[in-house]
């Protein structure tokens, strides 16, 4: 199985550092691999919140998690900061696939990538429902 070469910061179109925790490590002395998935976690969202417009307590359509990979690289430490790379890879009428890289402070090829898809549904029936135009343009403006 070949593997493809990582990414560059040149590939992503929006970035958020992000600063590791103490919490993050494991006992092997790195940040435990599902701690990654949190990190998708805040780069999506912190730019729906601030780009987007999207209200994560009051808002009627919400982005519900349905997918979510990743390719280890180099492994991440508490105390650093991530410089986290965020773009759309696809952009369907109700739902979208992120791609993200991570990045050390400095370094062009990425640590880590992954990918996570977001369906868009009412809040309260979870029935999926056209992305919102705020939210749509956003995800336009870093779309691949």
């Amino acid at each position: 199985m070949t593997r493809e070469p990582p990414g560059r910061r040149s590939d992503y179109r929006h970035f958020l550092a992000i600063p590791t925790r103490w919490m993050d490590n494991d006992l092997y002395g790195h940040v435990n691999n599902v701690v990654y998935y949190s990190y998708f976690d805040t780069v999506i969202n912190r730019f729906l919140i601030e780009r987007g417009g999207l209200d994560i307590h009051e808002a009627a359509i919400i982005g519900v998690a349905a997918e979510s990979g990743c390719r280890f690289r180099e492994s991440f430490a508490y105390p650093e900061t991530i410089d986290a790379g965020l773009r759309v890879g696809h952009l369907g009428n109700s739902s979208v696939r992120y791609e993200i890289g991570l990045f050390r402070e400095g370094k062009d090829e990425a640590a880590a990538e992954g990918h996570f898809v977001h369906v868009f549904v009412e809040r309260g029936v979870q029935k999926a429902v056209p992305i919102p135009a705020a939210i749509r343009a956003a995800l336009e403006s870093i779309r691949r």
